[in-house]
This record gives C-alpha cells, structure tokens and sequence, in this order.
C-alpha cells in the first residue's frame, strides 16, 4: 500500500503542501498543465528551492491580477468540476471544500450553502487543493497519515477582521485531531492546510511502518524561530513482507453485534465502508440474548484504516461499542491485466506464487457488458477470457 505521510514541523498550509508534493516527485509542469484547465485565468505561479535551516525545500508562490470575489460553495464546487481532472481528484478537492465550508458555517452561525469564502475561495486556495489532491492521484497515494499538527499564538489578519490564532475556522476543523501549542507568534495551520489534513487523512499520530521512497519539503512564507516546513514521505507500507510464497501484512478485523439495525442501516454501512477503504464487509447471522435473531458486522481493514471505520460503525449503527483485534493474513501476489477475446477487450485478475500462476479470473462486469452487447452466454466470454490469459503464459 503507498502511503504518504504528512510531517508537520512548523505547521501545515495548501502552499505548502502543494510544494512539499512537488519536491516529492509530483511533475511540476503537468501539475500546472492541469490546473490551467480549471476556468479560472490570470493567475501567475512561481516557484523556487529555499534554504531554511541547512534544509534545501520548495516555496510555491501564486498571484492574481484581479480582485478575487466572495464565492460560495456551490461557485468553488462547479469550477473544480468543469477542470479536466480524475473523479478522484474533483471528488477529494470537493471534500476539502466542502469542510472548510462546514467549519466556516458552523463559527458564523449559518448553513453551509450561505457561507461567503473570502481568503479560502480566493484563487490561490483553489489551485493549492486541486493541486494537492492531484498530486496525491499522480503520486500513486492510497492513504495518508498525518503527525499532530504544531498551533502558534497571537492573532491573524482577515475579511472579519482580527482573528485569535488559531482560527476560529481551524478550530472547528481540528475538532478530535492531535495538536500542540508552540512558541511561536504566529499561524501555523491555516484553514486550508487544516481542510487538507482532515478531508484526506485516514488517521493523525506517529509515522506508520514505511519504506520510504521520496521525501519532499514546502516551505512557508514566514520566518519562524522554527522551521517553518511541512516535509512529505512517500513510500510503501512496511505492513507487509514480500516472500516468494505471497505476501504477509497485518490488518484489522472490526465487528459488532446488533439486534436492532435497519436492513437500509446495514446495506448502507457496507456501502460506505468498501467506499472508506475497507477490505471486506460480510454479515453473518446470529442468535442473540433474549433469543433474538440479530447480525454480526465484520470488517476487514488496514491499520490505518481502522479508526474511521470504527467510527463509521459507532455513528451510522445502534451499537454502543465495537470489539477489534490486529490479526495477519498471507496473500498471493495478485495483478490485473487485459486480454483481448474475439468478443472484445476482458481484464483479468492472475493470483501468483512466486513465479507460478495459481489462479485466473476474469473481470465479471467487462464480461457482463460484453455479453450484453455481443447477445453471447456469459460463461461464453469467462471462457475465451481465460483461454487468451493462459494462453499468453503471464
């Protein structure tokens, strides 16, 4: 599993995190090539390599020609959709947004639609989410963890005026997560590295097991008694050793009885759960005290992964608590490759030890659509599926 994980020495905002993913080896001339498809014009970026404490990072300086109006959500929203990115990377900046807008809404007494954004719907703002979540995507990143996060003291300068440090913004998005005080007069987290850190991090806390492959550093823009830096590792996770026989990692198994749950509850559960991440979800019937039928939910998950779903299952279930327990599992190596049949293109799933093909298994949607479209029994394009992928000797 590639895991990013997010090292916050003197805080975190969406420069620099865009710059520490840039330094981390995130293409910055496709990155701006993409974000110039947003419909947004007259912005000018800049960038350059800044020594800060013997520590050579990244600074990420963008401009605007124009006065910058006072959007909502919904304007910020469609101009992430109408750029040419992934689902993806439109759905993660909308997420980011869309937190901001919940934390704004929730310190000015209003709804999140109504909320006017001044500094985070400012140009800027934009391309530094869009540009992370793509980072992220072109990164290969499947899950990040993020260190607590260092909080300065004093005051800030915005649309409302002065502003008591941390944020009021920032304080309601940091609700639950980790953080610290710092000598530092100074913000350290603004709203928008707040909004990132919560919107795309799986869980805040020590560096998991990784091995990593690049490191990048963002700079901020203020001088700092500490360096102001935000310094991304990017690797594998350490989770998992590779053997000739498969592979070892260890996961999470969640559960929970429950005797008075909706079918509409559990079916949504399930959904949500594989869409967080996790690796299984099954229901398994029981007998319950009082001789009451009921159901035990398991999951199956990553460590990282293992908080979220927890409280996936506390606030979307009746339980009042969960039972978990770290477990190992052996895995065969496992790709998916795409084999050409007369019927049409048919991607396949090969399991294997070592360099032995155990198992072969056709994908059932492209099978499913081709039988449709050709007017041919399914087991028909299974078949020539599986003829083509042994016969390719992969």
């Amino acid at each position: 599993m590639r895991l990013l994980y997010l090292d916050c020495i003197g805080g975190i905002a969406g420069d620099m995190t865009l710059a520490a993913l840039i330094e981390a080896g995130a293409p910055e001339v496709e990155l701006l090539d993409a974000l110039r498809t947003l419909p947004i014009s007259g912005w000018q970026w800049r960038s350059e390599r800044v020594e800060i404490e013997a520590i050579f990072a990244r600074r990420v300086y963008i401009t605007h020609d124009e006065d910058q109006p006072h959007r909502h959500l919904s304007d910020v929203l469609e101009i992430i959709e109408r750029g040419d990115f992934s689902t993806r990377v439109k759905q993660q900046a909308s997420a980011v947004f869309t937190r901001l807008a919940e934390a704004e809404a929730a310190v000015h007494g209003t709804t999140p639609d109504r909320v006017h954004f001044h500094e985070v719907g400012a140009v800027d703002a934009i391309l530094d989410v869009v540009g992370a979540c793509w980072g992220l995507e072109r990164l290969g990143v499947e899950r990040v963890v993020c260190s607590p996060l260092p909080m300065g003291r004093g005051f800030v300068q915005a649309a409302h005026g002065s502003l008591p440090l941390p944020a009021p913004a920032v304080v309601e998005l940091l609700r639950g997560v980790p953080t610290y005080g710092v000598p530092i007069q100074g913000e350290t987290v603004t709203p928008t590295g707040a909004a990132l850190a919560v919107a795309l991090s799986q869980r805040f806390g020590v560096q998991p097991p990784m091995r990593w492959e690049s490191v990048g550093y963002g700079a901020g823009h203020a001088d700092r008694p500490l360096p102001n830096l935000l310094r991304a590792f990017v690797g594998e996770s350490a989770d998992a050793m590779q053997t000739p026989a498969g592979d070892w990692e260890s996961i999470v198994q969640i559960e929970t009885h429950l005797d008075d749950a909706t079918p509409q509850q559990l079916g949504f559960v399930m959904e949500r759960a594989l869409g967080m991440g996790a690796l299984d979800v099954f229901f398994t019937p029981v007998q319950m005290k009082k001789n009451r039928p009921g159901v035990l939910i398991t999951l199956l998950a990553s460590p990282e992964q293992a908080d979220a779903l927890m409280r996936l299952l506390l606030e979307e279930t009746p339980t009042l608590g969960v039972r978990y327990s770290l477990m190992n599992r052996r895995c065969l190596q496992r790709e998916v490759l795409t084999v050409q049949t007369e019927y049409g293109a048919v991607r396949v799933k090969y399991a294997r030890d070592g360099a032995r093909v155990l198992h072969l298994a056709p994908e059932y949607e492209d099978c499913a659509q081709l039988a449709q479209q050709a007017n041919a029994p399914l087991h028909a394009i299974m078949q020539a599926a599986l003829q083509k992928a042994r016969e390719s000797g992969d």
